[in-house]
């Protein structure tokens, strides 16, 4: 059992509100969704956010498009993760963050095959800023891993960002990397800043309406038609 636990909140200290901004006439979250339900080797996905009032609106969003959501401490996130997965048992859990409309659902799909075939505790696509583009993030842990470093972990950043005990602390783990085929760790496709915002919305707004599952070398393709946004922020985006 494979479940994808998309991790999302208003309060973003740079782009608040973000996972609601719109994509080619939906919200972010939702087109993100959109691209992560393509991967076939997800069996079930929801999305935990805080039970803080200031995510009310996420979850009104999510619950009106028939998505799962499960509310957990705002700060907490690992408890989040372990709570989710305590509701909704699985064998492992993909870990992916509502700041990635490109989300590639082939890298999700390889990722977890990877995991699966290697018998990792933990396997990733992006590991201290290098492997695939930031934005096409994948991240895929046991249970039973999960739940140790949630009932073990102290530290702070431990607590904020859930495999973080992971992968400072390699030579517990059984670890696997899913290699990409070109070193793009430094090419930005997350959405963080308002000129991350305005990237992706301009990628959507030319590829979307043709091809609603437009690939990552389409993305790429675009950027390189468009050499304008190929370092849109200061960034590489190709």
């Amino acid at each position: 059992m494979i479940l994808a636990i998309l991790q999302a909140r208003m309060s973003s200290s740079r782009l608040p509100g973000k996972v609601l901004k719109a994509l080619a006439g939906a919200p972010m979250i939702l087109r993100q969704i959109e691209r992560v339900r393509r991967a076939r080797r997800i069996d079930a996905l929801l999305v935990a956010t805080s039970g803080e009032a200031s995510d009310d609106p996420l979850a009104k969003a999510l619950e009106g498009a028939g998505i799962e959501v499960f509310r957990g401490p705002l700060d907490d996130v690992l408890a989040r993760f372990a709570l989710a997965l305590d509701a909704h048992p699985a064998d492992h859990v993909v870990r992916l963050t509502g700041d990635c409309p490109l989300a590639d659902p082939q890298v999700i799909d390889a990722t977890i095959a990877l995991h699966l075939e290697s018998g990792a505790d933990y396997t990733q696509n992006r590991l201290r800023e290098k492997g695939y583009p930031k934005g096409l993030d994948v991240e895929v842990v046991t249970a039973s891993a999960l739940r140790q470093v949630a009932a073990e972990a102290t530290a702070p950043e431990a607590r904020e960002h859930v495999t973080w005990d992971l992968w400072n602390h390699l030579q517990r783990w059984r670890i696997a990397r899913l290699e990409p085929p070109a070193e793009e760790g430094d090419v930005r496709w997350t959405v963080d800043r308002p000129d991350d915002y305005e990237f992706v919305a301009a990628v959507y707004a030319d590829l979307y309406p043709a091809n609603p599952a437009f690939t990552s070398d389409d993305v790429r393709a675009w950027v390189r038609a468009h050499p304008a946004w190929a370092n849109w922020g200061g960034d590489r985006r190709v």
